[in-house]
């Protein structure tokens, strides 16, 4: 039996000891004003809510606030999720110096950009799972 986390804790070898750093997984997501910003944002929370990463500020971040660009730096990961071809997200991250992100195009997904159209929960599935093979792939 092996030591775990520097205690007096024993523990099988390959087996987990549950006091490692968990992996800090970063959402952002398009605010823009079509339906594919909606399918965005409401991927990022649904992905959010089953424990896939935490949405943080996009808008912090292009705001240039000092803390929350700290924040995504130090962060494992940052998955911005862009609505459209515009990258307003990636725009975002570039231009604060940040490179330690992958980003999703909800457009690529074979999703139309409409002005006036409501996210469906099909797209939002969609947008869903893609993010969860990219995280699940290492990037």
């Amino acid at each position: 039996m092996a030591e775990c986390c520097g205690k007096n804790k024993a523990k099988a070898p390959g087996e987990s000891c549950g006091c490692e750093k968990k992996e800090t997984v970063l959402l952002y997501a398009c605010s823009g004003g079509a339906n594919v910003a909606e399918v965005a944002d409401q991927a990022a929370r649904q992905l959010t809510s089953q424990g896939s990463g935490s949405m943080f500020c996009l808008a912090g971040i292009g705001a240039g606030i000092p803390g929350m660009i700290q924040t995504a730096r130090d962060a494992d990961v940052n998955l911005v999720i862009d609505g459209c071809p515009m990258d307003c997200g990636k725009k975002v991250f570039d231009k604060a110096g940040l490179t330690n992100y992958v980003q999703i195009k909800v457009t690529d997904l074979g999703i139309e950009k409409v002005k006036v159209a409501r996210a469906t929960e099909e797209q939002v599935a969609t947008v869903v799972a893609k993010a969860k093979d990219v995280l699940a792939a290492g990037r």
